[in-house]
């Protein structure tokens, strides 16, 4: 049987990240936190950490995280329908329960939060939300540090499901402006003046454009310059400045369209666009909390992305 102490040392030097960091959050002498983690160490015939200037997990140390993780969300969803759940919530901040996911900010900022918001009042749930490009989210979840992420992985990493969320279509967009500097004469958008324009691009690990202009003008990660803007709002805004090109997804143009004096983000080339495929890959063993969770994603996916696999 594994050390409940032991374990809850490890996770709070891994969460904390220094030793010291985790005594004082579990009210322990240094001393204490370093014999429970050899301990551990020595109980199961391996290093869990790797310690420096900042301390990492090993691949068995992230393997017992995600342990500890699980558990504790178990033991939180036990206890609550042990006191019958409104009761708990009368003790105030200690009913709270967070759930960690890993997400790209356009779904975050379109479909995600609006689909989950009414089960996160209902349960009282708390969301730790690690923003990152979609191609990416899945490292947050190989690692532990989250129990799902929406993500274009399709295939199931170890432990985990991948479920299909449905698909995002982004559009090549810019201001009028913009639209009128990279046309030809006859109309049609001339891709020397358009790789001469800026771009604006959410991060560097944003790969839209580079898709768009392999999908639509069968160029091969061409140059071009670029303007990073890694906020929703600040990105919009500079395509609707005219900064920029950039690719929007169908969500943000139909909000956009429904506010009154918002200027519109016009296509550089109408039905043009980068579909992008979406999952929910989580756990294979959920506690109830984050089964509610992964229904209430599927259900907002299902009313807000296209079903078309």
């Amino acid at each position: 049987m594994l050390d409940a102490r032991q374990l809850e040392a490890l996770a709070a030097v891994a969460e904390q990240g220094s030793f010291l960091a985790a005594a004082q959050a579990l009210n322990i002498t240094l001393a204490a936190v370093s014999l429970r983690i050899k301990s551990l160490e020595e109980a199961l015939g391996q290093r869990l950490l790797v310690r420096g200037k900042t301390v990492t997990t090993t691949a068995a140390g992230q393997a017992l995280l995600t342990h500890v993780r699980q558990v504790r969300l178990m033991e939180t969803d036990l206890l609550q329908g042990l006191s019958g759940g409104a009761a708990a919530g009368a003790a105030g901040a200690a009913s709270w329960q967070t759930l960690s996911v890993a997400i790209n900010a356009d779904s975050m900022a379109s479909w995600f939060l609006p689909g989950v918001a009414p089960l996160l009042a209902q349960h009282r749930l708390l969301l730790d939300i690690m923003l990152d490009d979609q191609d990416h989210t899945h490292g947050a979840l190989k690692s532990g540090d989250v129990l799902g992420c929406v993500t274009t992985l399709s295939r199931a990493m170890r432990g985990c499901v991948a479920e299909p969320l449905g698909t995002m279509r982004y559009r090549c967009v810019g201001s009028a402006s913009l639209l009128a500097s990279v046309q030809e004469a006859g109309g049609g958008v001339s891709i020397h003046r358009l790789l001469a324009t800026p771009a604006v691009i959410f991060n560097r690990k944003d790969g839209l454009q580079d898709a768009f202009l392999a999908r639509h003008f069968g160029l091969k990660q061409p140059a071009y310059p670029r303007h990073f803007a890694p906020a929703v709002d600040g990105f919009e805004m500079a395509i609707e400045l005219g900064l920029g090109w950039g690719m929007v997804p169908d969500q943000h143009l139909a909000n956009r369209a429904a506010q009154p004096g918002r200027t519109p983000l016009l296509e550089l080339i109408p039905g043009a666009a980068v579909d992008v495929m979406l999952y929910w890959q989580h756990w294979e063993r959920e506690a109830p909390s984050a089964q509610r969770l992964t229904q209430a994603v599927k259900a907002a996916a299902a009313r807000s992305l296209i079903q078309d696999w």
